[in-house]
């Protein structure tokens, strides 16, 4: 359920972003999600498919790269991926980590139609509202 606070997150930041190049359309946006996250993809694209009807964002395509998890072992400084059994780190054996890829979620770029032709844009560059965390 808190899937729907997030996409309308995001299609107020693409609406923005949008008009602010004057954008007729806006026709991708491209999602990066950490496995970390859990956000779930399925959740974000029901919701959108309801919340954007009406806008210029209407129809628009979602793509979502989603990023692995990396932990950090702070006592070894190994950096590595977990497995589903333990966060141990596999050098050292110690449980003193931290994460270091994997949990963000952030609207990285926003494709649109302008008068003119399709452009890509950063989304929240300048302005740090692109970049949403989600746990």
């Amino acid at each position: 359920m808190h899937e729907l606070p997030i996409t309308q997150s995001i299609l107020d930041i693409a609406l923005r972003h949008a008009e602010k190049a004057g954008a007729r359309r806006v026709t991708d946006l491209h999602l990066v999600i950490g496995r970390l996250s859990y956000v779930v993809d399925d959740s974000i694209r029901f919701y959108w498919d309801t919340i954007a009807k009406g806008t210029i964002a209407e129809g628009a395509r979602l793509h979502f790269q989603r990023v692995p998890a990396e932990l950090l072992c702070l006592d070894c400084n190994h950096r590595y991926a977990p497995d589903d059994e333990t966060l141990a780190c596999p050098k050292c054996q110690s449980v003193r980590v931290k994460v270091a890829a994997g949990d963000e979620f952030r609207l990285e770029s926003i494709d649109v139609e302008t008068s003119d032709s399709p452009s890509s844009l950063p989304a929240g560059e300048g302005e740090g509202d692109g970049e949403m965390k989600c746990h």
